[in-house]
């Protein structure tokens, strides 16, 4: 057997005949060579499997299911098939760029204590590439506290240590979170980093399972939270990351004052846990008090634009150490014009 290589693919195949060319092509474009892919076929329907047999490289493995399991267990399936020191993400539909790989490495290599980095990411959509709205500039200590309240990352972007991955890699129970519950496990053993430049291109379309699944996406991403926020809520974990999932990931607009204290209330005991333990440098600190204004401005501004809130529950509830992050008072004013307008249509409609 050959020399093991220093990245794994790891990638799920379903019916993905139309896209998987492309998502080959950027792979083969890569300026660190020494990688492999692993493939598995999830019994598609099309004409996936004759396209992955045709790809003529020797650094690509296809694995033909026999039975029909799911993006989860054929992901995991995959990993049983790896050899690389590092195994990066990457589904079926989605893009690297040529520098992802070497670039992931070389901080990998660098920052030993680093488990898992991901990278900033463009979306494609109907062939236009934009730049997805996220924080610009992080830190591994920023992005260690977003985790606790969203996802920052994209799992097409993520590079993972093999020796730090568990058994089962990603959890088929976390259905449609699985990668938010990876890196909440992986949170615990090491670092998590994101490299900001945008070394990945997710395709959004309708066929994808965020846009399909966001029912069971929220239900089990409320789940993963619940688990990490036990040693601070307790008993209350549950109700803690409903509020969270709701309101701060899935952009629920705040029914009332009493909800939106509620949520406030989290914030403020999350971020003084975190903060207490964790190693926090003035610049990271900074960022963190910023962005996370930034989220509890953007709360507020859409229960005025819904109408569920007013400007006045907005003031009164907001915690001691929020602002509105770049969400000024006059942003917030027009934002409560556009929630009456709402409101009064919907009184004489």
């Amino acid at each position: 057997m050959s020399m093991a290589p220093t990245v794994s693919v790891i990638m799920a195949a379903y019916n993905g005949a139309a896209l998987i060319p492309e998502t080959v092509a950027s792979l083969q474009a890569q300026t660190l060579t020494d990688f492999e892919v692993v493939i598995v076929d999830d019994c598609s329907t099309d004409n996936t499997r004759h396209v992955l047999r045709a790809i003529n490289d020797p650094r690509f493995r296809v694995i033909e299911a026999e039975v029909n399991q799911g993006p989860v267990r054929t992901r995991n399936t995959a990993v049983t098939h790896a050899r690389g020191r590092y195994l990066a993400g990457l589904d079926q539909d989605d893009l690297c760029l040529p520098e992802r790989f070497a670039k992931q490495v070389a901080y990998l290599d660098a920052n030993p204590d680093t488990v898992l980095v991901g990278t900033g990411a463009a979306w494609l959509d109907d062939g236009i590439v934009t730049s997805a709205p996220r924080t610009a500039v992080s830190t591994p200590a920023l992005i260690e506290w977003l985790l606790r309240i969203e996802n920052p990352l994209v799992w097409s972007s993520v590079m993972v240590r093999a020796s730090a991955a568990s058994d089962p890699f990603t959890d088929p129970v976390r259905l449609y979170a699985e990668d938010f519950d990876l890196y909440q496990r992986m949170s615990r053993i090491g670092r998590i980093a994101r490299l900001d430049e945008e070394l990945v291109i997710y395709r959004r379309h309708a066929g994808g399972a965020s846009q399909r699944y966001t029912e069971t996406m929220t239900a089990n991403a409320a789940r993963v939270l619940a688990d990490s926020y036990v040693s601070v809520f307790g008993d209350e974990s549950d109700a803690a990351a409903w509020l969270i999932v709701r309101h701060m990931m899935a952009h629920a607009p705040i029914p009332d004052r009493a909800t939106l204290a509620a949520l406030g209330e989290v914030l403020t005991k999350l971020q003084a846990d975190f903060l207490a333990t964790h190693e926090i440098d003035a610049e990271s600190l900074k960022m963190i008090r910023w962005e996370t204004a930034r989220r509890w401005g953007r709360v507020g501004r859409i229960a005025l634009r819904s109408g569920t809130l007013t400007l006045a529950d907005i003031v009164s509830a907001r915690p001691d150490h929020l602002g509105m992050g770049y969400q000024g008072m006059e942003e917030l004013v027009l934002s409560r014009l556009i929630g009456t307008a709402r409101a009064a249509k919907r009184r004489y409609s």
